[in-house]
């Protein structure tokens, strides 16, 4: 980003500005135009040496003296602000409930490889998939911290987000400004880019997380967890001037979208040196591209043995097919990427003792025993629950309250025991009894063929009742605002609801019961709930909490049926016969629906009017049954929203061509990948005009623009 001559240049500047604040205090309008350019520029630089270089040039009191003559100027003369100046990174007022916006692709996970041989069956499956004989791979530190989204649009930082569901997040982006190794401005334009967005990981130093829980032990608070808990936490503050105060780093990893797409991100590692030149704080002086997979092992294998040298805390390395061409060929599952894999480090170990035994009512019933330990550190964090999943994992280890544990976080996360130190026995070990009554409702638990859990199946246990409320009114589900933890356990001991069909029977006058609830809360969660009537097929399916049924298998099953009642009478067989569903999750739907408890509360949905089917767009729609694929830059919308108006057509959006797509929908400056990939397959190519002559009478295109423009997505 800084060339050694311009570097010089912006010392100098530096130099001038600072000799010059008193006569920059007095400066007019005119003057003060070109006094706010400067020292916004070398603000910024500063903030690189800083935070991205961690080698600053001019000491704390300088900057904070440039810093306030730029402010004060800005106060001076309004007019001159402008939304990427450095003074506009922490805001002035504590925003509200965070907004839900739609990733332009999804934010997937990375699936995991715990050995060398794990690391082979990957790169043997990418050259089977490739026909390469090697392969080519970028290989960089796995940081554990919290994942983010960052738009950029005409070189403005526009839009942060995190990372959600993985389809859509939650809009931090007052607070994400606020972290100074996140440019609010990036000269994408001069690489040909005009709407880009990233992926990257909010962190904290481990110095720096070592200090604030010393600060929090002080002042009598609890420590945080760890450096991820603790970012995580950070970035969703309602105030962004305390996320400030954390001192939060931010490392880009990832080109995951861009308009027009650009020949400077066709190789990852070039995209990450491009996002390093442009100031970025990236993995580039760690990266490394290795040449076949024996080259990644030993790379892999030095980091693991340097991890704790370095300055944020790392659980791995993430290796990616270098050649980005490749992976529209390797493709996606539901859950990861299969061009990408993380290396995870051998996970960090403790032994202490295990002091009793708790059992815990899960949402779909499922018992687990929690054990309670003698709290033990075990890789920077403090450990003192432990997963004892089953009772045949109990029995196979011959674990007992009193025994000495070896304790280890599972891929550096879920702590358990690996095994029980029998030579430490002294005798008072007592047995661990596994209840047969639900410790919450006291009904006989059951164990169902083929499973090694316990369940309680009483859908009226007060456990099971409250979890299900929270978890229906969630964010990814209905969406209830005001439905939290505290509100569901109201709701049910004041006997209001048995189930979440009871939720669309309350009257405001029954809301106002609740502890803490005046009439305008009361009402504010009434409207909530009435809302959450047309939320849409998917999330009902979701909400529901049927066992196994995440996000992306509630959207698949949406989209084969029209109406939540076919899943009754639907052959197992048939279920099974549905991408990404296979039998286990088939059963666990059959079960759901064979269930006559199920069945009513259902029907409570469906008389009180909550979307239960399709609509006649959504099943018999112009577009019933069209894959569309867009490539290049629209006219009308972003592809995102272009994306949205064929899901309501009936159609199905998709980013990537393959064999199934109906049309690739070509804008401007389209992507030669999805060309190149439509003309080898001879899918049909259209224009922007021909798609828009097909929704024209469904969707009023000036309006669309309107809206697009408003929301900024259009220029």
């Amino acid at each position: 980003m800084y060339t050694p001559e311009r570097e010089r240049e912006l010392i100098e500047l530096t130099r001038k500005l600072l000799q010059e604040l008193e006569e920059i205090k007095r400066s007019d309008l005119e003057k003060a135009k070109e006094y706010t350019k400067s020292l916004r520029e070398v603000i910024n630089y500063h903030d690189y040496k800083y935070y991205v270089q961690a080698s600053p040039v001019i000491s704390d009191y300088e900057y904070d003296m440039l810093f306030r003559t730029l402010r004060d100027l800005e106060k001076k003369y309004p007019e001159l602000i402008t939304p990427d100046s450095p003074t506009q990174r922490v805001a002035s007022e504590i925003t509200g409930a965070f907004p839900t916006v739609k990733h332009y692709t999804p934010m997937l996970s990375l699936d995991n490889a715990y050995s060398e041989e794990e690391l082979r069956d990957f790169d043997r499956r990418v050259r089977e998939l490739t026909g390469l004989e090697v392969v080519e791979y970028s290989v960089e530190p796995k940081y554990d911290g919290a994942g983010i989204a960052l738009v950029y649009r005409n070189d403005l930082f526009v839009r942060g987000a995190t990372r959600g569901d993985g389809e859509t997040g939650e809009d931090i982006t007052n607070n994400l400004k606020t972290i100074r190794t996140i440019p609010l401005r990036a000269d994408f334009s001069r690489f040909g880019i005009s709407l880009v967005e990233l992926r990257g990981e909010v962190l904290i130093n481990k110095e720096e997380f070592k200090r604030m829980n010393e600060e929090r032990l002080e002042e009598g608070l609890p420590p945080f967890a760890n450096p991820r808990n603790a970012a995580a936490g950070s970035i969703r503050l309602q105030n962004p001037a305390e996320v400030a105060k954390r001192k939060l780093d931010a490392v880009v990893y990832q080109v995951s979208y861009v308009e027009p797409e650009s020949k400077h991100i066709e190789l990852h590692y070039e995209a990450i040196r491009m996002l390093h030149l442009l100031g970025f704080k990236t993995p580039f002086p760690d990266m490394k591209v290795c040449q076949g997979i024996d080259e990644v092992i030993a790379y892999c294998r030095e980091w693991e043995e340097k991890r704790d040298l370095y300055p944020y805390e790392i659980d791995g390395m993430v290796i990616k097919v270098n050649r980005k061409e490749y992976y529209e060929v390797l493709g996606f599952t539901s859950h990861h990427p299969r061009w990408a894999i993380a290396f995870k480090f051998k996970p960090k170990q403790a032994t202490t003792k295990l002091v009793s035994v708790v059992f815990q009512v899960g949402r779909v019933g499922t018992i687990t025993p929690v054990g309670k330990l003698e709290p033990v550190e075990i890789g920077g964090v403090t450990v003192s629950s432990v997963s004892l999943f089953n009772e045949d994992f109990i029995k196979e280890k011959d674990i007992r309250i009193g025994d000495m544990v070896l304790v280890e976080r599972a891929g550096d996360v879920i702590p358990y025991v690996v095994e029980v130190i029998k030579e430490a026995r002294d005798g008072d070990e007592e047995p661990i009894e596994f209840p047969k009554e639900c410790p919450s409702c006291g009904s006989k638990l059951v164990k169902l063929p083929g499973e090694v859990a316990w369940r309680c199946i009483n859908i009226a246990c007060p456990a099971q009742v409250v979890l299900r409320l929270k978890h229906w009114g969630s964010r990814e589900a209905m969406d209830i605002r005001g439905l939290g933890d505290a509100t569901a356990k109201a709701l049910y001991n004041k006997g209001l609801v048995k189930d979440v069909g009871d939720l669309y029977y309350l009257k405001v006058t029954d809301l106002i019961k609740l502890p803490g609830f005046a009439e305008k809360a009361a009402t504010n969660l009434y409207n909530a709930i009435q809302e959450s009537k047309g939320r849409g097929l998917d999330r009902v399916l979701y909400g529901l909490g049927i066992r196994y049924v995440g996000l992306t298998t509630a959207k698949k099953l949406s989209q084969v049926i029209d109406d939540i009642w076919e899943l009754k009478d639907m052959p197992l067989e048939r279920l099974e016969s549905i991408e990404g569903i296979g039998f286990v999750v088939a059963r666990s739907i059959k079960e759901f629906f064979s269930r006559e408890e199920n069945l009513k509360v259902i029907e409570k949905l469906d008389k009180a009017g909550v979307k239960l089917r399709r609509t006649k767009l959504e099943k018999e729609g112009p577009l019933k049954g069209k894959v569309f694929v867009f490539t290049g830059t629209l006219s009308c919308c972003s592809r995102e929203k272009a994306g949205e108006i064929v899901e309501s057509l009936g159609g199905i959006f998709s980013n990537t061509v393959t064999s199934k797509t109906t049309y690739l929908v070509v804008g401007e400056e389209p992507g030669r990948t999805k060309l190149n990939r439509a003309k080898q397959l001879g899918i049909k190519t259209i224009g922007e005009e021909d798609f828009l002559n097909m929704i024209k009478d469904y969707v009023n295109i000036e309006e669309l623009k309107r809206e697009e423009r408003r929301e900024g997505r259009l220029f």
